[in-house]
């Protein structure tokens, strides 16, 4: 039986009245820059920020929810995802200049355009940005970060919407924000966030990011339907220094490939769909990685893409 059969019976009439989009069994794979993976019971990109917190005020309480920003650093099982998936939509996209050389964006934003637009004004500091695949919201997430810096380097503050539809704030601190994690609340919606960069000429910003921009398109296999980087670098001192793709190169994974899915050639922590994978061959093959590579340096490796949603195996009730 389909996921699309055996989703539990909740009735989209039964939710709460919303300006934004709301529709059921809805396909989100194209949300994802996989291309894989299941459908979403329902799927709601809310107008705005009050219509968010209108949503989530007035949800049933045993509606799971989900959030999706561009997809980027996302595996859907192939099962799909029960409740609702929320995908934050144009009115979070909204970047702008502040005094004080900061930039204000929309947890929709993408990462890239926000470095775009702080080199416009001349705001130095955020070129990192051009090198994170996926928007602010995922960034906070997961204190995402490039060439030598990361999102707790220059954040002030993020706002978001609480799973009762409360409004909060929070800081670097409060969100004990450290490599590649955050204390983040459960269920937390980041909307918007403010960054602190300092006084750059333009010539030069711009320059520093085309200098990313050249150094991904040569070692990462940027064009192709990858997730980014896979698994975390492990802790130096456990792993003499070595990085996530030394130790799955060590291990002969480079090539390696389940069904459609395959480790890249040009960067071993790079999985990609060739356009035939199930979100399962793409998860089978990184155990198997994981697998390897302990075997081999006796190192776990933890992934770095977030894998949500049930197998096709284990559907919906």
């Amino acid at each position: 039986m389909s996921a699309a059969t055996t989703f539990a019976k909740r009735d989209v009439a039964l939710m709460p009245k919303v300006r934004g989009s709301l529709s059921a069994h809805a396909p989100i794979r194209d949300y994802t820059w996989f291309r894989a993976g299941g459908p979403a019971e329902f799927l709601f990109i809310p107008a705005d920020a009050q219509d968010l917190a209108h949503f989530l005020a007035g949800r049933p309480k045993d509606l799971p929810l989900t959030v999706i920003g561009a997809g980027s650093n996302l595996l859907v099982r192939d099962g799909g995802i029960e409740g609702v998936v929320i995908r934050l939509g144009g009115a979070f996209g909204k970047i702008s200049a502040e005094p004080g050389f900061r930039m204000r964006a929309g947890a929709a934003a993408l990462d890239v355009a926000v470095a775009r637009a702080s080199a416009e004004n001349n705001v130095a500091g955020l070129e990192f940005l051009r090198g994170i695949p996926g928007t602010i919201g995922g960034g906070l997430y997961m204190n995402a970060g490039a060439y030598g810096r990361e999102f707790k380097d220059v954040l002030v503050e993020a706002r978001g919407v609480m799973p009762d539809g409360t409004l909060a704030s929070f800081t670097p601190t409060t969100l004990g924000m450290r490599y590649r994690h955050t204390d983040a609340p459960s269920g937390v919606i980041f909307t918007e966030a403010l960054f602190q960069g300092q006084q750059g000429e333009r010539a030069d910003i711009i320059k520093r990011m085309d200098e990313i921009t050249g150094a991904r398109e040569t070692t990462q296999p940027v064009k192709s339907r990858t997730g980014g980087s896979t698994f975390k670098n492990p802790d130096p001192h456990l792993s003499g220094g070595r990085k996530a793709w030394q130790l799955i190169d060590a291990a002969g994974c480079r090539g390696l490939q389940i069904g459609g899915a395959q480790v890249s050639e040009l960067h071993c922590n790079f999985l990609i769909n060739h356009g035939s994978a199930t979100a399962s061959d793409i998860e089978r093959l990184g155990e198997e990685v994981r697998r390897r590579v302990k075997e081999n340096s006796g190192i776990d490796l933890e992934w770095e893409i977030k894998r949500i949603g049930r197998t096709a195996e284990e559907g919906f009730k």
